[in-house]
């Protein structure tokens, strides 16, 4: 271009000094607005700045950066990129590198926000509709178009639009990171991770970073101090030592000031030094602080809708602890349950929780005291032992309830020493009003390198608390291999059992038993036998305690019943109609409801005489359960059955009950017997036989093997014998050629 046209150039541009903007005139500027003014005559870009100083456009001033072609432009925009109109002349270094410069600010920079105004002295070099829909240009004209104020007013349009684009382009990336956020706090496992995450992603959501802290109405953990007043649930480093404290008395004055203008009325506080957002929660209150070095700008809208999702955001944290609550942690005494127990022994395997030994801690006889003293008491108990655990063990001790009354403890083996733990409970409880005295039973499971989850752990301690329990001596036991493997015996037996019992391959075998004085055969007793596949037998000793623990015992017992009644009827019609049988009878099926009506319908079945049934029973049952005992043998009494007591004076206790049994015959253990005749005096059989004469009962004497323990029994006024002197057990039918041979 000439400078004549300069000069004209000049004189267009001030033509028309009057303006019909609003602008404004009082300096109260926050920031500029950056125009770059793009034009190769060095004139034009004095002018266009004469006429745009002083220009204050929504509360802004004009700053202006300059370059002389469009290459230049592209240049200078890649390092200042935060410009908000751009002046371009179309015709500088090529007829269209103004539209050049365009294209490439658009496609190539990627400049999308920035309000471009073309400027061309030369009218007709483009399109103006084809140039304007394609670059997206916000004004076209040519130079002699624009006087003053028609400049200011497509600068005015251009920031305008720019200022709203931008504005939509900030509110759009903050409601896409304001969901980032919300799927960020959701992903949170626990309430304490949600609170740091709220904070710290907050902080990056305002773009703020001098720290910041989190207040909840109410204390996080359940078992610190409930009262009115927020706590700091969460701090930055800044913050960090005020945490689980009250607001008010941790934190300084000015920013108590700004939290309690906030509370009190209940609106979000903005100030140059500091950001206070209030949360109202339908679960509760918080409060979000932030450290500003300048005053945050946030549309209020924005804000509102960040506070709308944190609030319900925070309602899901809170309600996923309540549910956590109930799902991990023990109603009563507020400690993990058993399945979270199961979850920290699997961290504990990981070697993510310190420590090297498990103990399970069993309160022995607690049913009683629940029983007795009613649940409320038992509850109390509970809550005693839980925090008499708690404040004597070490901190590091995981202290849980796992049971009904079985406490789960991870910790290291000094601290959960045998003689530490059962000191506890060397003194009594406090349960309400009454002072109750408490043993416990310890099984221990050291930690062990094949260990691959808390379940496995768990079982490893259960073994050895199973084996405490039967340890009324030491009261603890530490786990061993070995007692899996005989636990996982003893589980293949009770199926190999309960298969062959089904299987009809149990047997019942019958031993003589006679009278001292005419040593005719006035009865048998009826014993089990199981055959193990190989010609030979299970000893009873094996598996009838293991019928017992699995329950089987009552439908073997039943059944053994039965085929006794089943002997007695076929021996009957062979003549030998007064011969009675004895049958073992053990403590589950005394716990059997239907047990003395199913022995009377058996029995009437068989159409025998329940005088020839004689039911016995051992020391051990009569102790287990008295009442129980004594009241079905008066029944089964009242009912003409016979009863008989074996194993009499083993377990040194029955002498109290022995009055209250409805008994017609004791019978004197063979370990009185073994003795006599081998250097033994047989002091005890004596006492027993003559305890039975002086009751008015019976006596039988059971495991006779020679003639003389025959005759010392006989010479004591022994009523009747069995043992292999006279015969062994045997099969039914061996029983039935025995009595033919008028044995």
């Amino acid at each position: 271009m000439s400078a004549n046209n300069v000069i004209d150039e000049n004189m267009y541009l001030f033509a028309g000094h009057e303006n019909h903007l609003d602008i404004e005139e009082q300096d109260t500027t926050q920031g500029v607005w950056r125009v770059l003014i793009v034009d190769d005559e060095p004139e034009i870009h004095k002018v266009t700045e004469l006429a745009l100083d002083n220009l204050i456009l929504l509360n802004r001033r004009l700053e202006f950066l300059h370059a002389y072609s469009g290459s230049e432009a592209i240049e200078l925009l890649k390092n200042e990129p935060d410009v908000a109109v751009i002046l371009l002349d179309v015709v500088m270094e090529s007829d269209d590198s103004g539209l050049i410069a365009c294209q490439r600010i658009r496609e190539e920079l990627g400049l999308i926000d920035v309000r471009i105004i073309l400027r061309t002295g030369q009218p007709g070099y483009a399109p103006e509709e084809q140039v304007i829909m394609q670059y997206d240009i916000n004004d076209y004209r040519t130079k002699t178009e624009l006087t003053r104020n028609k400049l200011l007013t497509s600068i005015f349009s251009a920031i305008r639009s720019y200022s709203q684009i931008v504005e939509i382009r900030h509110s759009r990336n903050f409601l896409n990171n304001l969901n980032s956020l919300n799927t960020d706090l959701l992903s949170q496992s626990d309430l304490l991770s949600f609170v740091e995450c709220l904070v710290k992603k907050s902080a990056s959501l305002f773009d703020l970073s001098q720290g910041g802290l989190l207040l909840i109405d109410h204390p996080i953990e359940k078992n610190e101090v409930s009262e009115k007043g927020h706590w700091v649930a969460y701090g930055t480093e800044h913050f960090s030592k005020s945490i689980g404290q009250r607001y008010e008395k941790s934190l300084d004055s000015r920013v108590i000031k700004q939290i309690t203008t906030a509370i009190t009325e209940k609106v979000n506080v903005i100030e140059d030094d500091g950001l206070v957002i209030y949360i109202n929660a339908q679960s509760c209150s918080g409060v979000l602080y932030f450290n500003c070095s300048a005053r945050c700008d946030i549309p209020p809208q924005l804000l509102q809708a960040f506070v709308s999702n944190v609030a319900s955001d925070l309602d899901n944290s809170l309600l996923l602890k309540r549910v956590s609550n109930i799902a991990y942690c023990d109603g009563l005494t507020n400690l993990p349950n058993r399945t979270r127990f199961i979850q920290l022994l699997d961290e504990y395997t990981a070697g993510k929780i310190p420590g090297n030994t498990v103990a399970l801690v069993d309160l022995d006889h607690f049913s009683d005291i629940n029983d007795g003293l009613g649940q409320e008491v038992g509850n109390s108990l509970l809550l005693s032992v839980a925090s008499r655990l708690q404040q004597h063990l070490a901190p590091s001790v995981i202290v849980s309830r796992i049971g009904a009354d079985i406490f789960g403890l991870i910790g290291d083996e000094e601290t959960l020493d045998s003689e530490v733990l059962l000191a506890l409970f060397e003194s009594a409880f406090k349960a309400e009003e009454h002072i109750i005295p408490v043993n416990a039973s310890i099984g221990y499971c050291r930690k062990l390198e094949n260990d691959k989850s808390g379940l496995v752990v768990l079982k490893h301690a259960n073994i050895a608390l199973n084996r405490a329990k039967k340890d009324i001596r030491s009261r603890y036991s530490f786990y061993r291999p070995e007692m899996e493997d005989e636990t996982s015996w003893r589980l293949g037996m009770i199926r190999k059992l309960t298969a062959d019992f089904h299987d009809g391959k149990l047997q019942v075998w019958y031993q003589p038993q006679l009278c001292v004085k005419s040593g005719k055969v006035i009865g048998m007793e009826s014993l089990l036998r199981w055959p193990d596949g190989n010609g030979g037998y299970i000893p009873p000793i094996t598996f009838i305690p293991l019928a017992e623990y699995s329950g089987l015992i009552v439908e073997i017992g039943a059944w053994v019943i039965e085929q006794s009644c089943r002997e007695l009827q076929r021996l009957k019609s062979l003549s030998y109609d007064n011969l009675r049988v004895a049958i073992n009878v053990s403590m589950p099926q005394f716990r059997n409801s239907n047990f003395v009506q199913s022995i009377i319908t058996t029995v009437e079945k068989f159409d025998v005489k329940p005088e020839l049934i004689e039911l016995e029973i051992t020391e051990s049952v009569v102790m287990d359960d008295p009442k129980i005992v004594v009241k079905a043998l008066k029944q089964l009494k009242a009912n003409k059955f016979s009863i008989a007591i074996d194993d009499f004076g083993t377990g040194f206790s029955s002498l109290s009950y022995l009055h209250q049994l409805p008994l017609d015959r004791i019978k004197v253990d063979r370990e009185f017997i073994k003795d006599i005749g081998e250097g033994g005096d047989g002091i005890i059989a004596e006492t027993v036989i003559n305890l039975g004469q002086k009751l008015g009962l019976e006596t039988i004497a059971e495991g006779i093997e020679t003639q003389f323990q025959l005759d010392f029994v006989a010479k004591l006024g022994c009523d009747e014998v069995q043992g292999y002197f006279h015969a062994k057990p045997m099969p039914a039918d061996e029983l039935e050629k025995f009595l033919a041979a008028g044995n």
